[in-house]
């Protein structure tokens, strides 16, 4: 009986140790607007306040960054066209890519615009996640009419992976600093 709880502690105790010596992932703090905005201004310098979000640039594209903080939730978004004149088919290629290429980014519409769009609570969002789904969200807007690609998986060959994955890498790349 004492061998077994001797066996039990050891066991025990190594396992310990070996939890104590692997270092424990780094948690990011919360996101709050200031920490976005960091973030937003790291992408974009020219990045500007609008109402409780930002208006920046990205890769020549004008992005919408909405927030509430009372919700806990933030909305990127690009304007890509009027959506009076959209047709079943336009629609059902959205939906389409909704479920398997926009990746997290989404089309919508809201006052008759159709809309590029990556919305995600605010406060456990991470700055990876923001900065990939703010390239997706202008991926998808380049590639209406075309890919209806976010830019990160697809399958095929062609350009258009490697074109559309670069603007994910060049904004994480600005982002690592923060």
């Amino acid at each position: 009986m004492i061998r077994r709880a001797l066996l039990l502690f050891f066991i025990a105790s190594s396992l310990s140790a070996q939890e104590a010596e692997q270092p424990s992932p780094e948690v990011e703090p919360p996101m709050t607007y200031e920490r976005l905005g960091k973030i937003i201004f790291a992408l974009d310098p020219k990045a500007q306040p609008h109402g409780s979000g930002f208006a920046l640039m990205v890769a020549g594209v004008p992005v919408l960054i909405s927030t509430d903080v009372h919700a806990d939730r933030m909305r990127a978004m690009v304007p890509i066209r009027s959506a009076k004149d959209l047709t079943d088919a336009d629609m059902r290629r959205m939906m389409q890519a909704n479920f398997d290429s926009a990746l997290d980014a989404r089309y919508a519409i809201a006052d008759d615009t159709l809309w590029a769009a990556f919305i995600h609570p605010l406060s456990p969002l991470e700055k990876d996640q923001f900065i990939s789904g703010v390239a997706q969200t202008v991926n998808i807007a380049n590639t209406y009419g075309t890919l209806y690609s976010g830019g990160g998986a697809q399958f095929g060959g062609g350009d258009s992976f490697d074109l559309q994955r670069e603007l994910i890498e060049e904004l994480l790349k600005k982002g690592e600093e923060i």
